[in-house]
């Protein structure tokens, strides 16, 4: 995609061209991709890109060319959430970028679960951790959703902890702590103690590639692959998370859609009760749930 040789170019104009490249480049919603962009670069909400497009707004060269730029960046399959620098999560909106996993539309209906445990405590303070907790998603929206709960959320990737980091400052929940630990040591002072565990572990397996370019070419791969059948680190999680959690405690952990019986027959070995796993809104099982 390259500006036309004009000084100005209309919003209208922009968006078409976009939508067409990013059409060809194989992305699968290059509209609201188109919008998103142009609305980056412009400062402007994606329905303030469409009023502007249907008036016909003019743009400025210098606007022009940086859309351009990102419009081309975004048709080399770079994440939209890389370029933005932004990725929307419930109703919490995260800094995210290389190093950190892209936190997932299907990820919010796994938080709801602990979102719901968390609620369902009849303690004045529950006490939730999220195992792995990337940029921060999963804990930030607990924190949030659930004021009157403690939550910690633990984290073992250095690049990854920039990004959480960050989200934290910026998220400014006083009910949230974060930790830099490996799974296997995190916590010890909390054992037997918390109310809820929620993990959304790397999980695929390690000879397998993951369709979309976006996933194999950007993000992290400790965010990824669980060794050779990739449950390596839900084996992790389920270890640490019966150390954590008091009986009668819930562990809810996210996985691929093919895994859950393999992690129901994991978890029941382990001495978990009433292991069930839950489908997503598009019908993929997506989430096993299991009790202390």
């Amino acid at each position: 995609m390259t500006p036309d040789d004009h000084d100005t170019s209309t919003v209208a104009a922009l968006r078409l061209r976009a939508i067409e490249v990013l059409a060809q480049a194989g992305i699968l919603d290059p509209e609201v991709d188109a919008e998103l962009l142009i609305g980056h670069v412009l400062a402007v909400s994606r329905g303030r890109v469409q009023a502007m497009a249907v008036t016909e707004a003019v743009v400025s060269s210098a606007d022009v060319a940086a859309i351009a730029e990102l419009v081309e960046r975004r048709a080399s399959r770079e994440p939209l959430q890389h370029i933005t620098g932004r990725a929307a999560f419930r109703s919490l909106e995260l800094a995210v970028g290389p190093g950190v996993f892209v936190p997932r539309p299907e990820t919010e209906q796994v938080a709801q679960f602990a979102i719901d445990a968390l609620r369902a405590v009849a303690t004045p303070e529950p006490l939730g951790v999220d195992l792995g907790t990337g940029s921060g998603a999963i804990a930030l929206a607990m924190a949030t959703e659930v004021p009157h709960a403690r939550i910690v959320a633990v984290e073992n990737s250095p690049e990854a902890f920039i990004w959480t980091r960050q989200n934290f400052d910026e998220t400014g929940a006083p009910n949230a702590r974060l930790v830099f630990s490996d799974l296997a040591d995190a916590l010890p002072e909390l054992d037997g103690l918390v109310d809820v565990v929620i993990s959304n572990p790397p999980y695929i397996p390690a000879e397998a590639i993951p369709r979309d370019p976006e996933v194999r070419l950007f993000d992290p791969a400790h965010a990824l692959y669980g060794g050779a059948d990739g449950l390596d680190v839900v084996r992790a999680v389920s270890r640490t998370a019966q150390r954590l959690l008091h009986p009668g405690g819930a562990l809810v952990i996210e996985h691929g859609e093919l895994q859950g019986a393999e992690i129901r027959s994991l978890l029941t070995a382990d001495g978990w009760r009433g292991a069930a796993t839950h489908r997503d809104l598009t019908t993929r099982d997506r989430a096993t749930t299991a009790i202390r």
